[in-house]
């Protein structure tokens, strides 16, 4: 990987092939890094993790993910036709400078969340082998996907993405061809209908998924960042069907491997692999196992970036945008990898950042892609609110009280979508009228 980032640096010509890769990506290197970006150590470790505590309804999590880009492909061409590095770019052409410029804020932040769950992932990855630590993990897998990224940029995360991707594949078929030939002696949970609800997870609970999971795949600087890569609108949208087809297996094998698993102890997926697959195989598991990582990692890492230094230059398209855009790659990641040391949960890390950014950010960039008609001097206003409204429902759901928690992440829908469709001078006239 490093060595493909290091090539990389030499195509590097202008800012738009460091940002977006020239805009001329084709069908391949467009779905293999999506699919490599989609499925990083959060989602592979997180379902696998999530099916060991709630069985069969953990494959709701890359359903959800799947559901999202369906819901994209038809939209994906606005994305392409207005857009051009990233997604506040993209609202200040919607909305003006000010929702640019709070949305390049409070994006990063958001997404600091996101690139520590990959580091958490490989911190387990590599520890789970018994010969690092946790923190060293940590470090060591931060520093890795960091240098690739700052010196190859989007040319680099496309070529390794692909190859990424294939690993990924490659190693979660493996794993399964090895556990399937010992089914016959496992009890595993057959899946039925009823299988896809329990105790452990609601109809509401699937509600607050695809409104804080699926929606990031509708609108998400991640995501986004493939489209603008891409050569055409017709290659980002076939890209996004192919990609969005293909986790609907996926997911199966990570849920059915979750539930394999925890017939031996809810183990680590790592401790589960070694013990099952020979040497070899082992090594090459592992292998799929760090792309899958590096693949998620370094798009958010470059994504986080680019909208940090598109907010202090103003300009992406100046050279010396470049060098400022790399310093904020080395700060991010090195922040990225201090929130992993202190939050060790996959799902809660990701699920936090992406609460907070579905709060804020789904119902303006949606209704500046469709072109509805809004109230643009409460853009700042709702994003704000909403983004912290959804944030507040996530802290009561995880540390007081699940319901509560799960309404008023509902509810910050409902408070952006107000602020933005129903004008504060229409609301005077209305409670005057009815005194």
């Amino acid at each position: 990987m490093l060595s493909i980032g290091v090539y990389s640096a030499f195509k590097i010509k202008t800012p738009s092939d460091f940002y977006v890769a020239g805009g001329k990506a084709g069908l391949i290197p467009v779905s293999g890094s999506l699919l490599a970006t989609i499925l990083g150590g959060s989602a592979i470790l997180g379902t696998i993790e999530l099916s060991q505590k709630i069985g069969w309804a953990a494959l709701w999590f890359l359903f959800c993910a799947a559901l999202g880009l369906f819901i994209l492909i038809p939209i994906s061409k606005y994305v392409k036709r207005f857009g051009n590095f990233t997604l506040p770019e993209l609202l200040g052409t919607f909305y003006g400078k000010k929702a640019e410029t709070i949305s390049s804020t409070i994006i990063p932040v958001a997404w600091l969340g996101i690139v520590a769950a990959q580091i958490i992932a490989a911190a387990k990855i590599l520890s789970g082998m018994g010969f690092l630590t946790y923190s060293n993990a940590a470090l060591i897998a931060g520093t890795i996907f960091i240098v690739y990224t700052l010196i190859g940029g989007q040319l680099s995360i496309l070529k390794t993405d692909v190859l990424q991707a294939v690993l990924i594949v490659i190693g979660l078929g493996t794993l399964l061809f090895f556990a399937s030939k010992n089914v016959d002696t496992i009890n595993i949970e057959p899946l039925r209908v009823t299988s896809l609800f329990n105790n452990s997870f609601s109809a509401l609970d699937l509600l607050i998924l695809i409104l804080t999971y699926s929606v990031t795949f509708v609108v998400g600087p991640d995501i986004y960042s493939r489209v603008f890569c891409a050569k055409n609108e017709k290659t980002a949208s076939r890209s996004i069907l192919i990609v969005a087809l293909i986790l609907i297996p996926i997911s199966f094998v990570l849920t059915w491997l979750g539930i394999y698993s925890q017939q031996f102890g809810n183990t680590g997926i790592v401790s589960f692999a070694q013990n099952l697959l020979p040497g070899w195989v082992y090594g090459l598991f592992i292998a799929a196992l760090l792309s899958a990582v590096m693949s998620s990692a370094d798009t958010t890492l470059l994504t986080s970036s680019i909208i940090l230094n598109e907010l202090i230059t103003g300009n992406l398209n100046k050279k010396k945008s470049l060098g400022t855009t790399r310093v904020f790659v080395v700060l991010m990641g090195i922040l990225s990898i201090l929130v992993s040391l202190y939050v060790t949960s996959i799902i809660q890390a990701l699920l936090f950042a992406l609460t907070f950014f579905s709060g804020a950010f789904v119902v303006p960039t949606l209704a500046g892609l469709l072109k509805l008609k809004i109230h643009k001097e409460k853009v700042v206003s709702a994003i704000v609110i909403g983004g912290l409204v959804a944030l507040l429902g996530k802290v009561i759901n995880v540390f007081y009280d699940e319901l509560t928690g799960n309404l008023i992440i509902i509810s910050s829908f409902f408070i952006n979508s107000f602020l933005l469709f129903q004008p504060l001078k229409s609301i005077v006239k209305k409670l005057r009228a009815s005194q």
